[in-house]
C-alpha cells in the first residue's frame, strides 16, 4: 500500500490590505441587505447584523466588520478584502485573487427565498455502514466485521464561493469499529477515530479530513490488512493508512512511501 497526497498548496495573498484598527459602523449598516452579483446576476450573500449568510445552506454565516477600506470576515481565520467602492446600492472589492467584484443590492423581494433555510445543513453520507469479511489462514478461520458509524462531530473545510470569497463548509466525521474473531474467538476490537491517524497528517490536513471508511485489503503471514482512508471532503486529497491486526490482536500502522 501507498499514501495517496494531493494537497493542493496553501493560498496566500501577499497584497492582502491590512485594516485600520476603527470599525466604521456606518459602512457595515450601508452593507445590509441582500447583494447581487452584477456579471452573474446571481444572489452573492445577505448582510444582517454582524454577519453574512450564503445562499448555499453548506456555507456557515460569518462574522464581519468593516475597517477602513478593508472588509474583514472572521471564519475559521481571518480574511481580509479590499473596498474599492461602497454606495448604498453598489458594493465593489476585491476577492482572494485581486479580481474586482462588483455587487449591487437586491430591490427584489424574491431574492429573499433564497434564504429561506437559515441553518446550515451539513453535507454527509450520513449512513451507517456495516461488511463482513471471512478469511482463512491455514485452517484458522477469521470473521472480520466493520461498522462505519456516522456522528455530529463537525468538519470545517474552507472553499471559495463563485465571487471568489473564502467560505465555511460543514462535514460530520465517522467512527469506525473493526472486529476481528477466530471462530468464537475475540482477537480485536476496538473503535477507530481521525485522531488515532493524527501521526500521518498536518493539523491542517486534519481538520479537514473525515474518517471515511475502513476496507480490507489482503491477509499475510503477518495478520489481517485493512485500508484506512481518511480524506479531505469533495476533494482528491486524502490518507490512505495500512492498519494491521495481528494474530495476536496487536494492531500497527503502517504508510508505504
Amino acid at each position: 500500500m501507498s499514501v495517496l497526497l494531493l494537497v493542493g498548496c496553501k493560498q496566500s495573498n501577499p497584497e492582502q490590505p491590512r485594516p485600520s484598527l476603527v470599525e466604521d459602523k456606518k459602512a457595515k449598516q450601508m452593507l445590509e441587505g441582500i447583494w447581487i452579483n452584477e456579471d452573474e446576476q446571481s444572489v452573492a450573500f445577505r448582510a444582517k447584523g454582524d454577519s453574512i449568510f450564503y445562499p448555499d445552506s453548506t456555507s456557515l454565516p460569518v462574522a464581519f466588520q468593516i475597517f477602513g477600506d478593508t472588509l474583514v470576515m472572521h471564519g475559521a481565520s481571518d480574511m481580509n478584502y479590499a473596498i474599492v467602492k461602497q454606495a448604498p446600492h453598489l458594493f465593489v472589492f476585491k476577492n482572494q485573487s485581486g479580481d474586482e467584484i462588483r455587487l449591487v443590492k437586491s430591490e427584489d423581494p424574491i431574492d429573499n427565498y433564497a434564504f429561506k433555510n437559515p441553518q446550515p445543513h451539513a453535507i454527509n453520507q450520513d449512513l451507517l455502514i456495516k461488511r463482513d469479511t471471512i478469511v482463512m489462514h491455514g485452517s484458522q478461520r477469521y470473521h472480520c466485521y466493520v461498522q462505519v458509524n456516522p456522528t455530529t462531530y463537525k468538519v470545517i473545510k474552507r472553499t471559495y464561493n463563485d465571487e471568489g470569497v473564502a467560505v465555511d463548509n460543514i462535514y460530520h466525521d465517522n467512527i469506525i469499529n473493526l472486529a476481528v474473531y477466530n471462530g468464537a474467538s475475540k482477537v480485536f476490537s476496538s473503535d477507530f477515530h481521525k485522531q488515532d491517524f493524527k501521526k500521518y497528517l498536518t493539523e491542517d490536513i486534519l481538520k479537514q479530513s473525515v474518517l471515511s471508511d475502513m476496507i480490507y485489503n489482503r491477509l499475510d503471514e503477518d495478520g489481517i490488512h485493512y485500508d484506512a482512508f481518511i480524506c479531505i471532503p469533495d476533494s482528491p486529497s486524502g490518507y490512505v493508512v495500512d492498519v494491521l491486526v495481528g494474530y495476536d490482536g496487536k494492531i500497527k500502522f503502517e504508510v508505504y512511501q
